[in-house]
């Protein structure tokens, strides 16, 4: 049944008078009625301001890897306050966590910090372009790597016929129109179209950006064979590949998707997973590539590694380092994705999961999709509609069927049975929405 979202109303009606949208960020906009304030976060919950809980999969978009208020991290990021903040000098803890990404990242050869994903990536894209000295940049339709002007592009597919091309538009007004003249886009998993991109754009790609497990996209994953394609057409046409693994990085993986794949980045990039939550990003890569950073190349930032901060991701990125935290995470995943297919089986509903099982899209079309033209061919509708019920019932995913599901360390058997309850609900209930009925033996 609905959700008592009193509290939470009212506090948007005060907070929309002095923030567009009553929010900080547009994303946390879910209409003027289903906007939640949060109270708090533990373990794998969260608690709105109207004292309703959730299992959460959003988890921030990630960053919660090993779940809200984590002590362990928390202390750390109290021993860091200790410290003092930001002094715009260094301190010694920069090479500590340095040293501790070199080792689990063995790509990761030299790193810079900042303070999100959408930083490093600017970063990165910047310095590949003063290394190459090349402007244009190849990238996946489908795949986000930030908010800033060479990223936020993207095709419209629910307006698409599925006939022709797509059109490529800005993701918002703002953004001038000459910036997409740069880019270059390429359906994920297709090395023919990318070689042809490199043929054609006749040695002016400085990077291509590579989002090997769309965060953004369901969690499509890239093919092992195209990931082998992509290197040696970097290596072959002097293109530095950019790994992004913003959202990637430290969860599917010690060493991230470069580690699950077996794949070397020239350059990459981390954020959500690093700190548990705390403000941190980082590029890194290949020493002769981040020399150029001071000697050429600018980069910097007043906070970009705070102690606070810093402290956090040294204790987060130990424990996912030595311990069993992320098997833990893939074996929930499995076990949930299971879960979910039993209740779909039972009803006859075609279903897919796609990505890593710490960060999976459930898709609905019996095969998994390769790229991102293949979601406008599944029922996102029910999707949509299935999700609205799932915040009814206790269960926090993005209420939108292109955003994975994300899993942490917290999440534990009563959370697996909560989901699994609200899951099998909110099924029923749109299905009898529709006019179905559940179809269930």
């Amino acid at each position: 049944m609905p959700r008592d979202l009193t509290k939470s109303h009212q506090q948007w009606q005060k907070a929309v008078t002095k923030l567009p949208l009553g929010v900080a960020s547009n994303f946390r906009y879910w209409g003027e009625e289903r906007t939640i304030y949060v109270k708090h976060g533990r373990g794998a919950r969260l608690t709105d301001i109207d004292d309703n809980v959730y299992v959460d999969y959003r988890l921030g978009y990630g960053p919660a890897i090993l779940g809200y208020a984590h002590p362990e991290v928390d202390a750390a990021a109290h021993e860091g306050m200790s410290v003092g903040g930001v002094f715009a000098l260094s301190t010694e803890r920069e090479y500590t966590v340095a040293a501790q990404i070199s080792k689990m990242v063995p790509a990761a050869e030299l790193v810079r910090f900042s303070n999100s994903g959408t930083e490093a990536v600017m970063a990165g894209l910047r310095l590949a372009r003063a290394y190459t000295q090349r402007d244009d940049y190849i990238i996946l339709e489908g795949s986000y790597h930030g908010l800033f002007d060479a990223a936020m592009w993207y095709t419209p597919m629910e307006e698409w016929s599925q006939r022709g091309e797509p059109e490529v538009r800005p993701y918002s007004e703002g953004i001038p129109l000459g910036v997409r003249g740069f880019a270059h886009f390429v359906q994920a998993n297709d090395a023919n179209q990318l070689e042809d991109t490199f043929k054609r754009t006749a040695g002016k790609i400085a990077c291509l950006l590579l989002e090997p497990i769309m965060g953004n996209c369901l969690g499509i994953a890239a093919e092992p064979e195209y990931l082998k394609a992509a290197r040696a057409l970097c290596d072959k046409y002097g293109t530095v590949l950019l790994i992004d693994e913003v959202k990637t990085g430290f969860r599917v993986a010690r060493g991230g998707v470069q580690e699950l794949y077996g794949i070397k980045a020239d350059l990459c990039t981390f954020a959500k997973a690093v700190a548990n939550g705390y403000p941190i990003s980082v590029l890194a890569g290949r020493e002769d590539i981040m020399r150029k950073l001071g000697r050429g190349v600018a980069h910097g930032g007043t906070y970009t590694a705070h102690s606070v901060s810093l402290a956090a991701a040294e204790a987060c990125l130990r424990i996912l380092d030595e311990t069993d935290a992320l098997s833990r995470i893939a074996s929930y995943g499995t076990r949930l994705a299971l879960g979910m297919s039993t209740i779909l089986d039972a009803r006859g509903i075609p279903h897919s999961f796609v990505g890593h099982p710490s960060m999976m899209g459930l898709y609905f079309g019996a095969e998994p999709p390769r790229n991102y033209r293949t979601w406008k061919g599944s029922d996102y509708a029910f999707y949509d509609a299935m999700a609205q019920v799932l915040h009814d019932e206790g269960v926090l995913c993005e209420p939108d069927s292109r955003e994975p599901w994300f899993i942490s360390a917290a999440h534990d058997e009563s959370c697996l049975g909560d989901t699994l309850r609200g899951f099998e609900v909110a099924v029923d209930m749109t299905l009898a929405a529709r006019g179905q009925g559940t179809g269930a033996a």
